[in-house]
């Protein structure tokens, strides 16, 4: 395992964005676990371009009362020698029962990234919110709500152009799950975090991945993304929409 955390660790320091979003749950697997999930593209010819993804996550779960994971991420691509994208993406979460309420937790998060192609030097949250479980059945699955806050700061690659900012957003989301035909999972999120003193100023995510299960623990993952932000800094899009395939190895 310590093999597999360095060689982690080295290949996603110039990397991004393969984050599970499948909620994790107290219980679901006790003690020490972790997930590594790598994908890559590579063309020759006319079109010259190597594209790299790398996402490592670690998880201990005490099996009665709190799970507590930490994920690192990123991409690095470049085309025809110029690069195109290059970021980062690192989360930590601790999850914890509050009452005698299964269905009820709460979390706290911090969360740390950078990406260069939306002129981000780094952006850094930290918070707290409540979870509580909808609805889980075998039929339908598990659903997920989620509400909080917290505090956010970014600091911009180009400082005059785009100052640095310190803000406080709400932090809400749902989330779905379902599992299905030997160990494979569907999952989707939404989250929506508008500023407290401006809700017109909002940064929203949408996810979907499918999970199939290849061999023993050996998955394919499917994911797709669609990231919204109201207010970009200056010369960036407002939204961002991303395919990838990917494999999963769970230890």
């Amino acid at each position: 395992m310590k093999k597999i955390i360095l060689i982690t660790l080295i290949t996603t320091q110039y990397l991004f964005a393969l984050i599970t979003i499948t909620p994790v749950e107290i219980g679901e697997q006790a003690k020490l676990s972790g997930k590594l999930e790598a994908g890559f593209d590579t063309k020759r010819g006319n079109t010259d371009k190597d594209d790299y993804k790398a996402s490592f996550r670690l998880t201990y779960d005490d099996n009665t009362s709190f799970v507590l994971w930490g994920e690192l991420s990123g991409e690095y691509g470049k085309s025809n020698g110029a690069e195109y994208t290059n970021k980062m993406f690192s989360h930590l979460r601790y999850i914890h029962s509050l009452t005698g309420d299964d269905n009820l937790k709460y979390e706290l998060f911090a969360q740390l990234e950078s990406d260069d192609f939306k002129e981000i030097n780094t952006r850094l949250l930290s918070g707290a919110g409540l979870r509580y479980k909808i609805f889980n059945t075998n039929s339908r699955g598990k659903g997920f709500f989620g509400l909080g806050g917290f505090y956010e700061g970014i600091t911009y690659k180009s400082q005059q152009t785009n100052p640095s900012e310190d803000n406080t957003r709400l932090n809400s989301y749902l989330a779905y799950t379902i599992d299905f035909s030997n160990k494979s999972i569907f999952s989707c999120s939404l989250y929506y975090q508008p500023k407290l003193n401006d809700f017109k100023d909002y940064v929203q995510y949408s996810a979907m991945e499918l999970r199939l299960n290849v061999y023993k623990e050996l998955f394919l993952k499917f994911s797709m993304t669609w990231n919204v932000d109201s207010r970009p800094p200056l010369g960036v899009k407002k939204s961002d929409f991303t395919q990838t395939t990917t494999f999963v190895f769970d230890f």
